[in-house]
Formats: C-alpha cells, structure tokens, sequence
C-alpha cells in the first residue's frame, strides 16, 4: 500500500487552493445583479374598427331612353296612362320568363294608371332570342298589337319551346307570309336600335324595366326579376 495522501505536502497546497476558488465563485455570486422593474408587457392586436354599412345603391335614371312612339312600340293598357313601365327583354332570358307574370301583375292591380312597352334587348349569348325578337316585330307587322302580345305570352308559358311559327299562327297570322318576313331580315334593324336604345337609357341586362311618368318625365331603371312590392313601391311614389 502506499503512502497515505494527508501526509502528502502537495496535498495540503491543492486543498487551500481549492478553498480559495470556492470562496470566491460563492462571493462573485452573491453580488450579480439582476434586471429590475415590472415585468415586460405583451400588446395584443388592436380590435379592428368595424366597417360601415353600404349605403343605398344610387336611383338609375333613364334620360336617354328613346321616347315612347305609339306608331311604332308594343303599348299594352291605356296609351293615356301617367306611368309606363318600359321593359327591355330576351325571349330566352330564364329571368324574364319569371318577371313576365309580375309584369301582368302590375298591369291587373293598377288597371288605366299603368301601361307597358316592350322592347327588345336579346343577349348574344341566347341563340334564340334574336331570332325571337325579329319573330315577334313579323307578327306585329302582320297581326298587329294585340297578335303581338299574344305571342309575346305564349312564348314566355314555354308550351312549344322555341318554335316561333308556332306561336305565330296561334296568334292568327298566316304561316307563310310570316315565314317570308322573318327571311326577309327586314326587322333585325329594328330590334339592333332598341337594344341601343335600352343601353343608352342605362340598362345593361335582362330584364330592364324603366318605370317612367308620363306627366313629370321622372323615371327610375328597375334592373333584373324583381318582386311585385318593387314595383308597388315606385310606381305608388310616382302616383302620389
């Protein structure tokens, strides 16, 4: 066995030493500082301020509408009504379909005080409705107003699909003159300007009712298939 390390001289040296180091790390210690003060704060996303409500969309109005030309419109009801309803339609337009019975509904409950034009606006993309358009001014050219709109209600009831000629001998015009008229192209000028017409007057889809009075010029664009109460609430403002 060796000889016993507590006898050792270097042995007592290391020791000191190792006091000494001890000593001071304890001392180093106790005097580090620390940060003071409230602790850190954590700001939250601010709340986000609510944005308004739209307002009403602004009244369209229809100063460059064509006016009403009894020698060459489409006049249901009293021609010597205060209020016309100015409607540009698509015979293919599944919109204007729904809007037909409105429109005969407004007719009904207002009787003498309401009239209604109809004038076309045939959307490029319904193959149909052009050719329809020209159709119809045929069979006013042959049967006259009244044969008009009896086509003009036949085809929005859909009973025979598309098939014009159909609609037009129901509406007592002869099958062959009116096959020589919608050959003939005569009236595709005629439907070209009122759909001009409508476009000018603000109208920029089907259907496009302008509500005019007839005494004071004031008028209002009713855009789209609309309810009963829409019209209720303009034509009686314009009544009063």
């Amino acid at each position: 066995m060796g000889p016993s390390s507590t006898g050792n001289p270097w042995f007592a040296v290391s020791m000191a030493l190792f006091g000494v180091i001890v000593g001071y790390g304890i001392g180093t210690m106790g005097s580090m500082t620390y940060p003071t003060g409230p602790a850190p704060s954590f700001v939250n996303n601010p709340t986000p301020t609510p944005t308004p409500a739209p307002g009403p969309e602004p009244v369209v109005t229809a100063e460059n509408m064509p006016p009403i030309d009894p020698e060459t419109d489409h006049i249901r009801g009293n021609k010597n009504a205060k209020i016309t309803l100015v409607e540009y339609s698509d015979y293919e337009c599944p919109f204007c379909e729904r809007h037909h019975p409105t429109m005969q509904q407004v007719m009904d409950a207002y009787g003498d005080d309401v009239n209604w034009v109809f004038r076309h606006f045939p959307l490029s993309f319904h193959p149909n409705a052009e050719p329809g358009a020209i159709a119809s001014e045929c069979v006013a050219e042959l049967g006259g107003n009244d044969a008009f709109w009896k086509f003009t209600d036949d085809v929005f009831k859909r009973t025979n699909g598309f098939n014009f000629e159909a609609y037009a001998t129901a509406a007592g015009v002869d099958a062959t003159k009116f096959k020589a008229c919608v050959s003939s192209g005569k009236h595709k000028q005629t439907v070209t300007d009122q759909m001009n017409g409508g476009s000018a007057a603000g109208v920029n889809g089907t259907p496009g009712t302008i509500v005019l009075n007839n005494e004071t010029k004031e008028s209002q664009v009713i855009s789209g298939a609309v309810p009963f109460s829409n019209f209720q609430s303009v034509i009686d403002g314009m009544l009063n």
